[in-house]
């Protein structure tokens, strides 16, 4: 099995697009209703939207593939493309997925470990995410690669506000600092 990670491109958009509605909806359709569903995936992962996206100097996707086929994909964001936080010492994680038969085999911990070389490479001193509060397999993952829970917020899909924990990893001593 051979596994590599390829950054997106702008001729990457229409597959992006299908493959981040496919992800999302295999990850939550089982926990919202299905208006809420199409209202979010119009809105999150419309072909403006990502290639509004594709076009942030702020913000990089990562595809991961395995054995060329791609499984799964990586968002990060800098300075005003994060989500929240927006702190030029921090890199924001904002997507991980993988597809449904490619979960459970350490794969999302490549991802992840992207993450954390880019935010190593471009000097940040942390990188932080948005999880849902119910994603309780993704909240013990994270707690798992080091991550621990600073606060809180809102995440809207359709008509319904969840809410996410924000999640950081720390990536030196900050009692050096």
């Amino acid at each position: 099995m051979k596994i590599t990670v390829r950054e997106c491109g702008m001729e990457d958009l229409i597959f992006l697009c299908e493959f981040s509605c496919k992800t999302f909806k295999d990850s939550f359709k089982h926990m919202n209703t299905p208006a809420n569903m199409k209202v979010y995936l119009k809105q999150a992962y419309s072909i403006p939207k990502l290639h509004d996206e594709l076009s942030n100097r702020n913000s990089d996707f990562y595809f991961l593939c395995i054995d060329e086929e791609i499984s799964g994909y990586l968002k990060v964001n800098e300075d005003k493309a994060q989500t929240d936080i927006h702190d030029p010492q921090s890199l924001e994680i904002e997507r991980i997925y993988l597809t449904k038969e490619f979960q459970g085999k350490g794969l999302g911990r490549i991802l992840i470990n992207k993450a954390i070389d880019i935010a190593k490479a471009r000097n940040k001193i942390y990188v932080w995410l948005g999880v849902w509060e119910k994603n309780e397999k993704a909240i013990r993952f994270y707690k798992k690669n080091g991550f621990y829970i600073i606060g809180k917020h809102p995440f809207i899909v359709g008509n319904e506000e969840q809410t996410d924990f924000i999640m950081r990893k720390d990536l030196i001593d900050l009692n050096t600092l």
